[in-house]
């Protein structure tokens, strides 16, 4: 990229922006934190993991207000927001999960279909975006299937977990063996909340 079209890429990003790739950044030190906890002894990483993701979702729920309150919504910040959100909320709670004790194959399935369904609900929503909008007032009235940042209730549960200790081979609910792989039961958590996300009858207006 020549020096002239990179500045005129920072030129083009709004306040709201800067917002929105905070909530990367915190999702990404969320990754790095889960990974650091994998190591033996360093059970805190993995609280300040799960810190990163409330952090996160502040810059989200900012950089759609400050968009509002400036007028500079655009679709610029939409694609970078589920970007962002994919990282925070989706991403970095999988590699909680993982760190958490949640290794089985079936738990790795689990996950890898979390995420998935969390791609596919942003992408999703930002082709029927302009469909949902009401006539009146260019918005968007409801949500199909709940937003990925709910996720966050799944990092407070393994948060609470970390807290007490239950994690790794004494992660709440045990292990269970289909098969020759095991199942930590905890995932399946994982897969309702993706199962919901990707949900075309659940409506849940939109704030």
């Amino acid at each position: 990229m020549s020096e002239k079209n990179h500045f005129s890429m920072i030129r083009g990003f709004h306040l709201a922006d800067w917002f929105t790739l905070a909530n990367a950044a915190c999702g990404m030190a969320a990754v790095f934190a889960a990974m650091a906890s994998v190591v033996p002894g360093s059970h805190l990483s993995l609280l300040l993991a799960a810190a990163f993701i409330p952090a996160a979702f502040v810059f989200d729920v900012l950089d759609g207000r400050i968009a509002r309150w400036r007028q500079q919504q655009s679709a610029l910040g939409r694609e970078l927001d589920s970007l962002a959100d994919v990282i925070s909320f989706g991403v970095a709670p999988a590699a909680i999960g993982f760190a958490a004790g949640l290794r089985g194959f079936w738990d790795c399935v689990i996950l890898g279909y979390f995420v998935c369904c969390g791609v596919s609900r942003l992408a999703r929503y930002n082709i029927t975006a302009e469909a949902l909008s009401s006539n009146e007032s260019g918005k968007v009235r409801y949500f199909e299937g709940t937003p990925i940042p709910t996720s966050l209730l799944l990092v407070v549960i393994l948060a609470v977990a970390a807290w007490q200790g239950r994690i790794g081979e004494a992660v709440w609910l045990g292990a269970v063996e289909l098969g020759p792989w095991t199942l930590h039961p905890l995932a399946l958590m994982f897969a309702v909340s993706g199962s919901l996300m990707i949900s075309k009858t659940l409506r849940i207006p939109k704030l």
